[in-house]
Order: structure tokens, then C-alpha cells, then sequence
């Protein structure tokens, strides 16, 4: 039996936790889970797992095509980076550990991770702890959802554009979807009062309580030893903290660290080799998503420079032909973990007045 509880969440079981079994060389891609933290026990076998904090975000290219639930996917193929389309992934500070067999990993509120199975069998554990900032990522999620489904189911099915992961069965209607994002709403709202009320009721009875056990605690950090300090987080998306503080923190004999990986080195923790272009080795063609592979088409438009509009002298040469904006392209801009941040923010502003 699988007790989570040894980790701190008492009631949690196998029944919370989901099985994973893989073969050498199999892989997920790189993403990032919008609810909760995770803890992943290795069972048998051994998987190597490059982590990415939150903070590099941008230089990770996110992207929601194809479309899953609750997961954000990265456009970078972390294994063999292509650099010249992906150049922002030079600025990023991978985290690199190898899971054995006993190990338990702690993967922090939205940590990007790229997995990867590195003996012939690799079994594992996880589970998903739930986090008070789901109600707001749940909201993030239905709009996503909203507008992924609606632009999309807009196109020509015709096209062959298959933006829909296979854990997705079918896309919803936009009337089911809406009653997603009112509900997400409504949860969040409830959550929120149901917060401001205890928050008030603690600080009316108990001040002075707080004071006190607030002077205990500083006397008790200030004066204690390594070897009988826990470290102990209220929040999984506390930031990266820089190495020299890493350093500081007590872990202790059972508690191992990761700490970020050489920027001398490759992603997959080998010394990186330029070519002649000053270019790593480029990205296998094509990006895969699990099982499904996704295939972009590009349609190539010329920019013919004769032409009045684009004419800025009668001894304009011809201008190279640059790629047309698909559908995708927008999205990318529209459901950015950024903009659909600041889309959820007003939207809650504008339930609350």
C-alpha cells in the first residue's frame, strides 16, 4: 500500500495515486500540471526528470495545441533543442535528477518536468496534492477550454489538424463550457468567502495567540540546530532560491536536494556541441505529444516588394517570403499562461462588484 501520509498528507492511498509503467526510452513531453503539486514514488527501474521553474515560463514556449486539460505543453523538444527556432530556451535553468528505485520526488506547483524512462522497465507512483490556488487555476482552465474549443471547432475539420490529445475524447460544446467557467467561478467566489469568515472569526478570538506563538517560533528558529530543523513550506510555488541559500537549507540525511544544472552543460546533462552555425543539434522533425504526433502546416506567403502595397522605391529588391499566421499561432498569443492569468483576474474583479 502506498501511504502518503509518511510525506505529511494523512487519508491519502493508492487510491489517490496513479500507476505509471514505461520502457526504456519512453518519454513525456515537456509540460507543466495547472492544478496542485506532486509526489512521485520510483518503484522499479530508474527515469531521469528535467524540471524548469515557473519563472522560465517564456523561455519554455508554451503552448495548448494539441489541447489537454490541466496541462500546458512546451513547443520545445527538451531532448534535442532546436535553438534557432526556439532561441529564448538558451535562458533556461533545467533541474536535473535521476529517480532509483525508493525515491520519492516533490514536484512544486507548476514546475515545468520532461520525463524520461531509462532502464527497460520503469514503474511509478503519483499522486496529485490538491492546493487552495486550484479554485483560480480551475478558472484559468475554463477559459482556456472556452476559447481553444471555439476557435478551433471553427476551422475545417477537412484540414487533418488534429488539436485535440487523445486523453480528450471530444470537444465540448461551447453551452457545456460556459456552464464549466460559472461553475469554476462560483467555487472560486465560495472558497473565497469561506476563507474571509474564518480569517475574521481567528482574528477576533485569537491575537494575542498568535502573538505569542509568533514570538516562540522566532526564539525557536533563531536557536536551532541543523540537525533538528524541518524544512516545512506552506506554498508549493515558492521561487527558485539562489544556490548559496540552497546551501543553507537544513535537509538533512534523507532529504536530497536539486539544485539547477551547469549552464556549461546540455539539457540532458552533457557538454553542449556547437556547429558551425553556433547551433545545438537540431529538434527531430515534428512534435510529439505522447501518441499523438502533431503535425503543423505551414502556408507559405510571398511578399512580392513590386507590388504598390509593399513598395517603398522603385529599386526595391525581392523581399524573402515569410510564413502566413495559422490558427495556432493566434492561439498561442490567446491562451498564454499570461494573458489567461490576466483574463481570469478581471473576470473575478468583475463577479465580485
Amino acid at each position: 500500500d502506498v501511504r502518503w501520509s509518511d510525506f505529511g498528507f494523512p487519508g491519502r492511498s493508492g487510491k489517490e495515486s496513479t500507476l505509471w509503467i514505461g520502457s526504456e526510452g519512453a518519454n513525456t513531453p515537456c509540460h507543466l500540471d495547472s492544478y496542485g503539486c506532486n509526489l512521485v514514488l520510483q518503484v522499479q527501474g530508474r527515469k531521469r526528470w528535467h524540471l524548469f521553474p515557473p519563472g522560465d515560463t517564456s523561455f519554455l514556449y508554451p503552448t495548448r495545441i494539441p489541447y489537454e486539460e490541466s496541462s500546458i505543453f512546451s513547443k520545445v523538444n527538451i531532448a534535442n533543442p532546436d535553438l534557432k527556432r526556439f532561441p529564448e530556451f538558451r535562458n533556461s535553468t533545467a533541474h536535473v535528477v535521476t529517480l532509483s528505485p525508493g525515491q520519492v520526488l516533490f514536484v512544486p506547483r507548476h514546475w515545468w518536468h520532461y520525463v524520461e524512462s531509462i532502464d527497460p522497465v520503469t514503474v511509478s507512483i503519483n499522486s496529485w496534492i490538491e492546493l487552495d490556488a486550484d479554485h483560480e487555476a480551475r478558472v484559468e482552465e475554463a477559459i482556456t477550454r472556452m476559447l481553444v474549443c471555439a476557435i478551433k471547432s471553427a476551422e475545417n475539420p477537412s484540414d487533418g489538424d488534429l488539436w485535440l490529445n487523445p486523453t480528450e475524447v471530444e470537444a465540448t460544446s461551447h453551452e457545456i463550457n460556459l456552464q464549466y467557467l460559472n461553475k469554476a467561478v462560483s467555487a472560486y467566489l465560495k472558497c473565497q468567502e469561506t476563507r474571509a469568515s474564518g480569517q475574521a472569526r481567528f482574528s477576533s478570538t485569537g491575537a494575542k495567540q498568535r502573538t505569542n506563538a509568533s514570538c516562540k517560533r522566532k526564539r525557536r528558529e533563531v536557536g536551532c540546530e541543523p540537525e533538528s530543523c524541518t524544512l516545512l513550506t506552506q506554498e508549493c510555488d515558492f521561487p527558485t532560491p539562489k544556490a548559496e541559500e540552497l546551501q543553507k537549507i537544513p535537509f538533512g540525511p534523507h532529504l536530497i536536494q536539486v539544485l539547477p544544472q551547469s549552464h556549461k552543460t546540455s539539457v540532458m546533462g552533457t557538454v553542449a556541441v556547437e556547429s558551425d552555425s553556433g547551433d545545438l543539434l537540431h529538434e527531430n522533425e515534428g512534435e510529439h505529444f505522447g501518441k499523438l504526433q502533431c503535425k503543423r502546416k505551414r502556408l507559405l506567403m510571398s511578399n512580392d516588394c513590386e507590388t504598390a502595397t509593399h513598395q517603398m522605391d522603385s529599386d526595391c529588391s525581392p523581399c524573402t517570403s515569410q510564413t502566413a499566421l495559422s490558427t495556432n499561432d493566434l492561439l498561442d498569443c490567446l491562451v498564454n499562461p499570461r494573458v489567461i492569468s490576466l483574463v481570469a483576474q478581471l473576470l473575478l474583479e468583475k463577479m465580485r462588484v
